[in-house]
């Protein structure tokens, strides 16, 4: 396969797809499933409840702006070249 601008610009959308949903995965499970996943935490790290809390917060905004940043924009700026 050859590397276009347009197999590029599917390969990012893809990643994107990917990992939103990823990151929906790890949000509905840490609300639904927090008792669980914070037992199994717990069980590898002595942590309290509200740094467990911070962690995931904190992890989940670097997630989601690293798949904005280096899978949405490129996408949506191929979309934007791909018009003109």
């Amino acid at each position: 396969m050859e590397i276009t601008i347009e197999n590029l610009r599917i390969l990012l959308g893809w990643c994107t797809l990917i990992n939103a949903g990823m990151f929906a995965v790890w949000s509905l499970a840490f609300v639904f499933a927090h008792d669980l996943m914070f037992k199994v935490h717990t069980r590898w790290f002595k942590i309290s409840e509200e740094r467990f809390d911070e962690i995931h917060y904190t992890m989940m905004g670097y997630y989601k702006l690293a798949v904005i940043l280096f899978n949405l924009v490129p996408y949506l700026v191929l979309r934007l070249v791909q018009f003109n």
